[in-house]
């Protein structure tokens, strides 16, 4: 009898003796021109942090987020540009439909893509992501119209499928004791990707007015203006998919086939092997779906609440706003986000060792309440005080953001065998896209709304829009908890795969 992570294959009555006492049932074998039973072999053997596989994981989902927002910069002159708005008015929402193609392309395809993964493997998946990422987002830099950018942007998410994916392997390529940080890796990849991406559209866009002693008149980057960021960050692409060829593949191939989703139950009476076919209804597995929704109502409030933050904090003072600069409000990201870095490579390990992934969730959900009712107490004040009340604020609220996701990412992938994860995380991306389209545009009309009553008795101003937040996240906390969420029991083996 030979035991394979989650397979269990009876070879002949033989390989079971009595010798006195009975020898355990259970024994690894590693197949040898099986991926997953290398990884697995790999993982055994080796002692210490894989800190290669973090960095491979991490590299490749800071890739994969950067095209996601770096268009934000320059999206508004881009479209302007383009011509096709006829009033000023119109541009913001032309831009919108740009903004919101990536994330509709995603939606429509991350569970295929999650059944891609399941079946043919994670690292295929990866290459095709990274691929998608060096076309298509090298093709929006060179959008000449709208429906070419409008194009681009839909492709781009529609064949870039590799988040979920990667969240799976995050859990398969490290021992069970590095399974937090490989899943806090891929978040905090992706936050950090979110942050830097912006950035990099803001400083490379249009070089030739703002670098005219590197950039001439007449050059490439003349007639493209926007196009500079996007090369960047596919020339970044392609040194990733370099290194995608070597990276190891987590999937169980047995006889040329994925058997995986196959189970061996052992009778100890009479020895008699009995193949269980583990494929379940993913929308039964109430243990993941009770995570999805509550990881999805928390994806919810944090896209609002970046929506929210940037627009209030760059409101004037009249609307109750922060009157800040564009500059101020990229200060408190880029702080925020280096200082997420540094929290889940060091602090978060050691708290969810202590206290658990989930506990951590409950917490921090807890937390973000009272701190955001109190960002319209902070607005009172002004100078360099308002600055590092701000920023401090920004600070823990995203880390309490990811290590709200950390935790519910963990319950999704534990939820599951190896052979479901992929389409496990492609609900879960799927669920998350549509629920991050509507939290900007809810957001937006919440704040909007709120500047409107501002000598209101009841929650007046920016209260109101705060107030709301914390209403969402507060159902989101109460999903955390039994009897709505759900934890799958699983075994060691299970644990480990």
């Amino acid at each position: 009898m030979s035991v394979n992570n989650n397979i269990i294959v009876m070879n002949n009555d033989e390989d079971i003796k009595e010798k006195g006492n009975r020898e355990p049932l259970l024994k690894k074998h590693y197949y040898e021109n099986c991926p997953g039973c290398k990884v697995d072999r790999a993982k055994e053997m080796t002692q210490g942090s894989p800190i290669k596989h973090l960095f491979n994981i991490w590299l490749i989902t800071f890739c994969s987020s950067l095209p996601i927002t770096c268009i934000f910069p320059f999206l508004y002159f881009m479209v302007r540009d383009f011509g096709i708005a006829k009033t000023e008015a119109d541009i913001s929402s032309y831009a919108g439909y740009v903004g919101s193609a990536f994330m509709f392309g995603r939606g429509l395809t991350s569970i295929p893509w999650g059944i891609v993964a399941d079946r043919y493997g994670r690292k295929p998946v990866a290459i095709s992501g990274i691929l998608a990422v060096i076309v298509f987002n090298t093709l929006f830099g060179l959008s000449s119209s709208f429906w070419m950018a409008i194009t681009t942007r839909f492709l781009l998410g529609a064949l870039n499928g590799l988040l979920g994916p990667m969240r799976a392997y995050a859990i398969e390529i490290v021992p069970e004791e590095y399974q937090a940080i490989g899943v806090s890796t891929v978040s905090a990849a992706w936050g950090i990707g979110l942050v830097v991406g912006p950035a990099m559209g803001g400083y490379l866009a249009q070089p030739v007015e703002k670098y005219p002693h590197i950039f001439s008149k007449g050059s490439f980057f003349d007639k493209f203006p926007y196009s500079l960021p996007s090369l960047m960050i596919s020339v970044l692409a392609l040194a990733v998919l370099v290194s995608c060829m070597w990276l190891p593949e987590t999937l169980h191939r047995h006889n040329g086939s994925s058997e995986s989703h196959q189970h061996i139950e052992v009778s100890d009476d009479s020895n008699i092997g009995k193949i269980v076919q583990k494929d379940e209804n993913l929308l039964l597995n109430w243990p993941l779906m009770s995570s999805i929704i509550a990881y999805c109502v928390v994806a919810l409030h944090n896209i609002a609440y970046q929506e929210v933050f940037s627009l209030w904090a760059v409101s004037p003072l009249s609307l109750g706003g922060l009157n800040f600069t564009t500059d101020d409000v990229g200060n408190v990201l880029s702080i925020s986000g280096f200082v997420l870095l540094l929290f889940q490579l060091f602090l978060f390990p050691k708290m969810d060792k202590a206290c658990g992934a989930i506990r951590l969730s409950r917490i921090s959900g807890i937390i973000t309440i009272p701190l955001l009712q109190s960002y319209p107490f902070i607005a009172l004040f002004s100078g360099f005080t308002l600055h590092l009340l701000v920023t401090s604020a920004s600070v823990l609220k995203f880390c309490l953001s990811q290590t709200i996701t950390t935790g519910m990412l963990l319950l999704q992938n534990r939820a599951v065998e190896q052979h479901q994860r992929g389409a496990a995380n492609g609900i879960s991306m799927t669920g998350m896209s549509i629920f991050k389209a509507v939290g900007p545009a809810g957001g937006g009309a919440i704040l909007a709304w709120s500047q409107k009553r501002l000598d209101a008795s009841f929650l007046p101003g920016p209260h109101l829009v705060f107030f709301f937040l914390n209403l969402v996240e507060a159902l989101g906390v109460v999903m955390m908890f039994k009897p709505f969420l759900a934890e799958k029991k699983t075994t060691p083996s299970q644990q480990s795969q």
